[in-house]
């Protein structure tokens, strides 16, 4: 059974740096698409951005774009959002999923939570002065 474990949340200023950390147990990830999703306060859980199973697609959502990027580590079985400029906006926790499905990411529902499977607990971030 795979399971996944998000690290690396935490309090930041605004324009700061954080990067979190998706770590999985149980089954190899390199077969995996890979989402992070992250969840504000009193909204639904949105997509932030996704990379297929060999790392050549990453979709990313427009909020976010030109400031998160995601990678893979196939070696290490992890993925990285890396999140630079960070706006209070962005503060929610943010969860890594996974899916089988090898296209998920180059399509539309990339970004859709019941097109993936598995889902680790989620980690904090919160971006205030």
């Amino acid at each position: 059974q795979l399971q996944l474990v998000e690290s690396g949340g935490g309090l930041v200023q605004p324009g700061g740096s954080l990067r979190l950390s998706c770590e999985a147990s149980g089954s190899t990830l390199n077969y995996y698409t890979i989402g992070w999703f992250r969840q504000a306060p009193g909204k639904e859980r949105e997509g932030v951005l996704c990379i297929s199973s060999d790392g050549a697609i990453t979709r990313t959502t427009d909020s976010v774009k030109g400031r998160f990027t995601i990678s893979r580590d196939g070696a290490k079985n992890m993925v990285y959002l890396q999140m630079d400029s960070l706006k209070p906006e962005d503060t929610g926790v943010y969860y890594c999923a996974t899916d089988l499905a090898v296209t998920l990411c180059f399509g539309s529902e990339w970004n859709v939570t019941s097109e993936y499977d598995y889902w680790g607990q989620g980690t904090q971030v919160t971006v205030s002065s």
